[in-house]
This record gives structure tokens, sequence and C-alpha cells, in this order.
């Protein structure tokens, strides 16, 4: 079997396609094929490979689990007449919003459009939106496919889904995960803040989404594991200039600040995890 890595047009998932078993086709190209919308125009992001090639297994991992997700027909290479009716698509489908939004304030609709896919032969408008509720868009449906005469498709999808669509930077000052690199949504939860000494302050953990940073889980394995070594924060534990109080550990450098001696005379020094002896002592020390 032979397969090529592609992008849909306008859209930051990467998706595996089967091809023919000649056909080779190199980055960069434009191609046709067959999604459960309709015909679309994708883009190649790698040369083609066969899938029992020498490629690292990282790869051919990613590309199992991309093929178990949506399998694209390639169809045939895009002529550059197909080319210039997907631009001519993409003003379609601004059309398609405006009027939608009309037709949402008629109806007093509580929902919001955030992204709008038309295949290529325009016979399928697919209309995503967001809403905290259910919405009844029956009305709408037929006023859109009575003006454009086309197929309509309206999709309710989550507030990531609406991140990724529309895209954006997020605090660290870099374009969305989502909307660069991210196939999936992973599983984040708060425990994974507190794992790495983090803020809770929701403002400073969530993305545009308004949900919890998608990066929070990139590293999370080391951090839990890492806590696991580290004395907890207010125990006492033995170092090289005696027993003092654990006050913050550097989860990253593996370093544990520690309080050494009383209330009146006291210092804070750094210990690298490998000169800090625990302690099952649960009494400050004396002087404290």
């Amino acid at each position: 079997m032979k397969l090529v890595k592609v992008v849909l047009d306008g859209s930051p998932v990467n998706y595996l396609t089967e091809i023919e078993k000649g056909e080779n086709l190199e980055s960069g190209v434009y191609i046709i094929v067959e999604t459960s919308r309709g015909l679309e125009l994708a883009k190649t992001i790698c040369n083609s490979f066969e899938d029992e090639s020498s490629h690292d297994v990282s790869f051919k991992e990613e590309a199992i689990k991309e093929e178990e997700k949506e399998n694209f027909k390639f169809v045939k290479l895009a002529t550059k007449k197909e080319i210039e009716t997907n631009n001519e698509n993409k003003d379609f489908a601004e059309k398609v919003k405006q009027e939608t939004k009309k037709l949402i304030k008629k109806y007093d609709l509580e929902m919001k459009i955030s992204d709008i896919k038309v295949t290529l032969d325009k016979s399928k408008v697919s209309i995503f939106f967001t809403s905290e509720n259910r919405v009844d868009f029956r009305d709408l449906v037929k006023d859109l496919a009575g003006i454009f005469k086309t197929r309509i498709e309206l999709r309710q999808i989550g507030s990531r889904d609406e991140t990724r669509a529309m895209g954006g930077f997020g605090p660290c000052g870099k374009e969305c995960c989502c909307k660069q690199f991210l196939n999936d949504f992973e599983h984040v939860s708060i425990k994974m803040a507190k794992n790495q000494n983090l803020s809770l302050n929701p403002q400073k953990i969530s993305g545009l989404c308004g949900r919890l940073l998608c990066c929070l889980g990139y590293e999370n394995e080391h951090y839990a594991e890492t806590n696991k070594l580290m004395p907890k924060i207010n125990s006492i534990v033995q170092t090289p200039n005696g027993l003092g109080k654990v006050v913050y550990n550097d989860l990253l450098k593996r370093v544990v600040q520690v309080k050494l001696g009383d209330e009146t005379s006291y210092e804070i020094k750094n210990f690298d995890l490998s000169e800090i002896k625990q302690t099952k002592e649960n009494n400050e020390p004396k002087g404290k």
C-alpha cells in the first residue's frame, strides 16, 4: 500500500491518503481527494511512501493512527482550473457565512458560526457552529438551501474545535498548537497544572478556547515522575548543613530549596536532590 500525508485546504489537521501503487507524489502538490463531505482540494506535505518502507518508527505509528481516523481516497492531481475553483469557493463560503448570520438574527438563534467548508463542486456546504445549548436550525437550513441551491449541513462543535478552525496566538506568543499540528485533543486536567507547580489562576492556564492549555500535557509525565522523588513542601529533610524545612521544589533542575535555622535567624539554600535525605520526622527542628 502506498500513502501520502496531506492537509485539507484551510485545515490544520493532517491526514493520510492512500494512493495508487504506481503513483509518485512529491511534497507541495495539490490533489483532489474524496472525503466524507465530497470532493475536496488537499495539499501533500510529504513525498509518497510505501507502507512497508524504512520510515522511522514514530512516523509509521503516527501514520497508522491517522489512517484509522479517516482515510481519504485519492482521486487525481488537481488542475489549475480546479485550484482556481477552490479559491472561488472561498468567496462563496463568505457569502454563505454572511447570509447565515442574517438568518440567525432573523430566527433569534443562540449560535455562533465558526467555519464553513464547501466541496469542490459546491454540491455540499458544511457550516460549523458553537452554542451552549441545542439549536433547532431546521428553518435556517431550509432557507439556506433555497437561496444557494445546494445541500446544507450544520454541525455543532466544541470551543477547542472553534479555536482550531479560527486560529490565534496563545499566552506563549506562538500560534495555537491546535492550529499548527495537533490532530487530536488529549485529556488535560487541573492535576497537570498542580504537578508543574503552576499558578491555578484560570486566566494563566487556559487557552483561547477557554479550556485548559493543551501544552500542560506535553511534559506531564516527566513532572509526575519527578514529583514522586521530590520531598513534600514543609517536610523536614536532612541536608549537608543539617535539618531544614522544604520551601520549594524546582522540578526541572531537581533542586530543593530548604530553610535552615530558626525564625529569628535563618537562611534559604538550594540543594541538589541527591544531597537531600528525607526523614520520617514530622515536627520542626529545634529552635524553629
